[in-house]
């Protein structure tokens, strides 16, 4: 809570900025980290918590867009797979190779062998950094993935993508934590609330969601990262851009680890879209469904449920299906699509990708960002960067990288430390890796501080809350370095103890209090009912902070559900877009 406060107090200081970014999603986190790191002064605000909208529903993949090639947006691919092996190469810890395993069944529009056809040639528009695709037969699937329902199969394939060995929320944050070590002023919950252009300044209201206090800030540029909420920010700023979000909604279920093997199950859903079950640890992440809404706070509903576990039963032979008793929490949010704001009927969802677009008044220093996925976000930081410079503002250090895990000899600093004092014997025996392992993923250099916490006392090594691999040691790193306000900044964004475990399980851990006093100190008492009063458990089932409480069997309570109805029609007609979380 220091930390964030200090930073409201410089932000209310009368100091001018180079760059306010308005939105702590995946964009305007790595706008803070590039600018900063170039030598930017910078400020950046989130009326909620950092990737606290769509930049906490992903699907944690890192991918290359294969669903493109169907298209012929080649050229959008080819960007694609060249970010996805730049992260891996820089964030080797972090984003890592995964094989996709893809099942087809016999009234698929494509035969198998085209399909694996079609990833070779995503392979080479990848330059063949990651491994081969390849052509099992399905006994061979029966044998590795006996938990394959390969009865309506004709074939299978496997390929290589990327996925994030951690949570989506966590590397948003690590580029927020990256800028402030560059010097960003950077605070959550913290809303603009009105912009004003006087002379060669932009005036922005601000206040404080928590305390009520507001103020202004002067800053020579702008920058809209709202995500789902940017064109109600130009509209606040009175700004009129080429482009403009239409939304898709999305969810996905958390349930008990379904296969041990580290892979991604790929299949074609009943509308023909693809369909996964992810590795998440000890859990299995499976989804998704796509419904076009006008609502950027859009709840799950019971229809989406029934569609995920209808879909995942149908393509899995499991001992017992699955059923609303094994969902352990939900995801739920809206995925932002860039369109051209003209007028007239809305673009065929066919037409529409993931790939951002920016748009600019560079005489007002004003920036707007549409779209975007995790996939492409240093592109879209070095591109920001390259705006503001032909704003006018200088770029002390244009050639810094801004990105990428440390250098080799911090790791090894690290690691050798970690052998000295013998880390890894803390690991608990239900822990999924070592512990040197997952404190150097999470943390980077700052998994340094933490070894001598335990160092200290040994007790900062052993798990806090129960079910989860979370150290006493981690949530004292929180407090001090990671900005957490509420309780659910740190058990659903700052680490996934929220998604992998159940809401009674976290809540009857007697280590949980014991945090709360460590996070928020004699607020404590305050944060964990305030908690557990905004995340009530519904039908068993934990939802994410936003989503909206879980219908019983056979509700619903999306306020989009009139369009929901359209678009099923869509799909009928084959014209709604197979979009990918």
């Amino acid at each position: 809570m220091q930390l964030r406060q200090s930073n409201i107090e410089r932000l209310a200081d009368g100091a001018v900025y180079d760059t306010l970014i308005i939105g702590g999603g995946i964009n305007g986190a790595v706008c803070a980290a590039a600018l900063a790191g170039r030598g930017v002064k910078v400020g950046l605000v989130e009326q909620g918590d950092f990737a606290g909208m769509t930049s906490m529903w992903s699907s944690n993949l890192i991918w290359g867009g294969i669903k493109y090639m169907e298209s012929r947006d080649f050229k959008l691919v080819r960007e694609l797979c060249v970010s996805r092996n730049h992260l891996i190469k820089h964030y080797p810890s972090t984003v890592q190779e995964i094989r996709f395993l893809t099942t087809i069944t016999k009234s698929f529009r494509w035969h198998p062998l085209m399909l694996w056809a079609g990833t070779w040639i995503y392979w080479l528009f990848g330059n063949g950094f990651t491994r081969v695709p390849r052509l099992p037969s399905l006994s061979t699937i029966n044998r590795e993935e006996p938990v394959i329902n390969t009865e309506p199969a004709i074939g299978c394939f496997e390929y290589s993508d990327a996925f994030l060995h951690d949570n989506d929320a966590r590397f948003v944050w690590n580029f927020v934590r990256t800028a402030m070590n560059s010097g960003c002023v950077a605070a959550n919950y913290v809303e603009a609330t009105g912009f004003e252009r006087q002379g060669d300044l932009w005036h922005v209201g601000l206040k404080d969601v928590m305390s009520g206090r507001e103020w202004t800030v002067k800053t020579k540029t702008l920058v809209n990262a709202c995500g789902p909420l940017a064109d109600r920010t130009n509209a606040l700023a009175d700004k009129h851009t080429e482009h403009r979000h239409v939304l898709s909604k999305g969810i996905h279920l958390i349930v008990d680890q379904i296969t041990p093997n580290k892979r991604v199950l790929a299949f074609f859903d009943e509308d023909g879209r693809l369909f996964f079950a992810i590795p998440m640890g000890t859990r299995t992440c499976i989804g998704t469904t796509d419904t076009r809404t006008e609502d950027p706070h859009a709840a799950i509903t019971d229809d989406d449920v029934k569609f995920v576990l209808d879909n995942i039963n149908a393509r899995l032979s499991l001992g017992k299906p699955l059923d609303r008793d094994d969902i352990i929490s939900t995801r739920c949010g809206v995925r932002p699509l860039a369109v051209q704001n003209t007028s007239g009927k809305d673009r065929d969802f066919l037409q529409l990708s993931r790939k951002h677009e920016i748009d600019s008044d560079i005489n007002q220093g004003f920036i707007s960002i549409f779209g975007g996925k995790l996939t492409d976000c240093i592109n879209v930081g070095e591109e920001i960067v390259d705006l503001v410079k032909t704003m006018g503002i200088d770029i002390r250090f244009p050639d810094y990288r801004w990105y990428g895990e440390p250098v080799d000899a911090v790791r090894d600093e690290f690691f050798h430390q970690a052998r000295l004092m013998k880390l890894d014997d803390y690991t608990d025996a239900s822990a999924s890796e070592p512990l040197s392992t997952r404190l150097w993923r999470r943390y980077a250099a700052h998994a340094i501080g933490i070894l001598e916490y335990i160092r200290e006392d040994p007790r900062q090594a052993e798990i806090l809350i129960e079910g989860t691999e979370y150290i006493r040691a981690e949530v004292r790193q929180a407090a001090r370095r990671e900005m957490i306000t509420k309780l659910e900044d740190f058990l659903r964004r700052r680490s996934k103890i929220s998604l992998v475990s159940r809401q009674e399980t976290i809540r009857q851990s007697a280590g949980l209090m014991e945090a709360c006093e460590i996070l928020f100190g004699d607020q404590a008492q305050k944060r964990f009912d305030e908690y557990f009063r905004d995340h009530p458990v519904t039908n068993g089932i934990a939802r994410d902070p936003g989503a909206g409480p879980l219908p019983a069997d056979g509700a619903t309570n999306d306020p989009a559900t009139e369009h929901q109805e359209k678009t099923a029609a869509q799909r009928q007609e084959g014209d709604f877009e197979t979009l990918n979380w």
